[in-house]
């Protein structure tokens, strides 16, 4: 009989790169328009004056100037509040 006992399987082989999200510009940093501010999955932060959010929820300043993040409290489709961090360019 010409057979090999089985092998047990791996759990962590796998070797994909991580996503390089977070914070690219901090508070009182300059920013130009278009440039990324924040890159994120779901909608943690939010866009405030002077910055839009794109299709994967990047959030870009939309001028010239100075970021700057404030505390909101926004209201969701629940009726809950929650505290989200606004991202602004002034």
């Amino acid at each position: 009989m010409s057979h090999v006992k089985a092998g047990g399987t791996s759990k962590n082989n796998h070797k994909s790169p991580g996503d390089r999200l977070g914070v690219k510009l901090f508070g009182g940093e300059k920013v130009r328009t278009g440039q990324v501010i924040v890159r994120q999955v779901g909608e943690s932060k939010i866009a405030g004056d002077g910055t839009f959010i794109s299709r994967n929820f990047t959030i870009h300043a939309a001028k010239d100037g100075v970021v700057g993040f404030k505390q909101r409290s926004i209201r969701r489709y629940t009726g809950k509040k929650v505290r989200r961090t606004e991202v602004v360019v002034e």
